[in-house]
Parts: C-alpha cells; structure tokens; sequence
C-alpha cells in the first residue's frame, strides 16, 4: 500500500467496557483527524476507542486505514466501516505497517494492547528508528501514572532527560492533533563514538 497525504496512527483500547469520557475523547479526535484532512491509521478495530476514533473521522467523511493481522479479520473484529483494511500476517508486521505510514502517533487510553504499541514506538524513537511525534491523549489524567514512570525512569538513570521530549502530552483532542502535526523538537538518533 501507498501512503498519500499526511496520517496520524492512532493507538487505543478495544475494550467495550470504556467510560463514557473516554469514548467521547476518541470520536472526537478522530473527526478532528477528518476535519484537517489527515488519514487515521489504526489497528482497525471493531470496538472500544479505536472504532470512537474511525467512526468520529468517518461522520466527517474522513479517510481511515486499518491495519489487522489476518488472525483478527477472521474473527470477526474488524472494522466494518474502513476506507482501506490491510490484513498482514503477524502482529509485528501490523505495528511495522502502522509506524510505517505515521508521520505522527498520538495514544488513547487503553490496557496492554496499547501500552505495548506505545512503549515500542517511544523506544523506536529513541534509537532512531521512527521520527514522529508521540502524544498522549491524556483524557481524565489517564496517562499520569506512566508520566510518572517515565519521571522515576530518567531520575533513577535508566532514560536521559533529553528522553523527555520523545512524548508530549495533550489535555484535548485538538491539542492532541496540534501537537502530532508540531516538528519534533530533538534529533534523538544515537551517536556513534
């Protein structure tokens, strides 16, 4: 597949068991993905924030992409309302595709599925291997726990401080997708000695 225009990847839980303010949080980014006119990149879910996100960018006649391992499709949770579906063979393939076509990440609440991804692309960006922005959407203070790891990781030497520009943090959808669009602010790229 071909990448054309500019795609923010949208990671989030699958869950149905989401609050309400969460839900809302996600439709709301991903019609304000549609309203600029940027593709949304998912794992193409059927449920949880994830469908939020395409179902908000589709009420807007946005564009969204979805990225599921073949296993996924078969069982039913996909999406049924994507403008594309690519089906790949693993689970590594799909999170590849994914920050493939990412000129930006930007993370909803979820549980390990979405910690995962997050944690992958913050360490893919720290070795130079993605150069995206990554926020987290950080509706009803979901994200301060792991803002705090982070803090207790580059305090305890584990991170460098420097590390701390790798993710920002939005209150908003609108900041949310703000913030995606804003240029990385720090090359991060290891240095050879």
């Amino acid at each position: 597949m071909k990448k054309a225009g500019k795609t923010i990847c949208i990671y989030g839980a699958s869950s149905q068991n989401c609050r309400k303010e969460y839900v809302d949080a996600a439709f709301s980014l991903g019609e304000e993905i549609a309203r600029r006119g940027i593709t949304l990149v998912s794992g193409g879910g059927r449920s949880g924030l994830m469908a939020a996100a395409i179902d908000g960018a589709n009420s807007l006649g946005g564009t969204t992409i979805g990225i599921l391992p073949r296993f996924m499709h078969e069982r039913g949770w996909s999406h049924g309302e994507l403008s594309e579906m690519v089906l790949t063979d693993t689970m590594h393939e799909r999170k590849q595709m994914m920050a493939r076509l990412a000129d930006a990440v930007i993370a909803l609440p979820g549980g390990s599925g979405t910690l995962e991804e997050l944690l992958e692309i913050i360490t893919w960006r720290q070795l130079g291997l993605y150069s995206g922005q990554i926020v987290l959407l950080d509706t009803a203070g979901y994200y301060q726990p792991l803002i705090q790891v982070f803090d207790r990781a580059i305090a305890d030497g584990f991170m460098k401080e420097q590390h701390r520009s790798i993710w920002r943090v939005a209150s908003s959808p609108v900041e949310a997708v703000d913030l995606a669009l804003s240029a990385p602010t720090t090359d991060l790229t290891p240095k050879v000695n």
